[in-house]
């Protein structure tokens, strides 16, 4: 994609794992509105990378008025795949056999994404792949931070099953208008998933700090999660379709400063999460994604 854009897309990295795997960054556009999205911080939840491939080849490559104009307003930065060391492993965690306390699978690693509290001094942080995450947020300050993560199976409360799931920051300690502006971000996102052909419910997640979600949100980007749900193989497609849907329809909306007009309120409409599909192996394991 570097090589096909002439540049357009930029590549670089962020830092490198703990086994030393260095941490992707792929950038495309040199405006002044500066987002940011993430995926594969669990090494077992890989959607979010192929989607995020597209969106660059999409954003990057094609060089008409259009993608000019757009390149001129917004610069995307995207970590791509997180967790390496997890994800050549399958697993949730990344790789460290050290690894112990709260949010530690003793002999395996870390979760990634419960080490972005904003209030622990970086250099305390244990984790190098959110060190890294939280120091590139320092060095440019985006306004839209967006991570994406994998799910169980659940059932809408229509009967329809779930196909992703959304949440925007829940911490008491992220800023009345960065809420607001998230659930905006939200709300963009919904529609585009849902033009997609996504079937989208709010993620019931909690509020510690150390979640992206709610860390980047208390350092005062607009901030959302989004979930697609581990279907099975015949839906892969769509699945990446509808992480694309939300990156694409995100870059466009901050660049044409639609992403904040939308209603903010709209955000509560978005249905909650109903039950896990009954017989779903993937339920127990990815029940608590993010």
């Amino acid at each position: 994609i570097a090589r096909e854009s002439h540049g357009r897309v930029r590549l670089g990295t962020i830092g490198r794992s703990n086994e030393g795997r260095p941490l992707r960054l792929a950038s495309v556009g040199r405006g002044r509105t500066r987002l940011l999205f993430v995926t594969q911080q669990h090494g077992d939840e890989p959607l979010g990378t192929p989607a995020a491939v597209r969106a660059l080849w999409a954003l990057g490559v094609p060089n008409t008025a259009w993608h000019r104009w757009l390149r001129d307003r917004v610069t995307l930065d995207v970590v791509v795949q997180a967790n390496p060391d997890g994800a050549v492993r399958d697993q949730r965690y990344n790789h460290d056999p050290t690894a112990t306390g709260e949010f530690a699978e003793p002999g395996v690693g870390y979760d990634i994404n419960r080490f972005h509290n904003p209030l622990t001094p970086i250099e305390d942080n244990p984790v190098p792949e959110s060190r890294a995450v939280l120091r590139h947020w320092h060095a440019t300050h985006p306004r839209v931070v967006i991570d994406y993560h994998m799910q169980g199976r659940y059932l809408q409360p229509d009967g329809r099953e779930t196909t992703a799931s959304m949440l925007w920051p829940t911490s008491p300690l992220a800023p009345a208008a960065a809420v607001t502006s998230s659930r905006r971000l939200a709300v963009h996102n919904y529609d585009a998933a849902t033009r997609a052909g996504a079937n989208v419910s709010r993620y019931p997640g909690g509020d510690y700090e150390g979640i992206a979600r709610n860390a980047y949100g208390i350092l005062g980007s607009a901030s959302l999660l989004v979930e697609l749900s581990d279907l099975p193989a015949d839906q892969v497609e769509l699945q990446i379709r509808t992480a694309y849907a939300s990156m694409m329809a995100t870059a466009r909306g901050a660049a044409d400063g639609s992403l904040w007009r939308a209603d903010p309120a709209r955000a509560d409409t978005i249905a909650e999460r109903g039950p896990a599909l009954p017989g779903s192996p993937s339920t127990m394991h990815r029940a608590d994604a993010a």
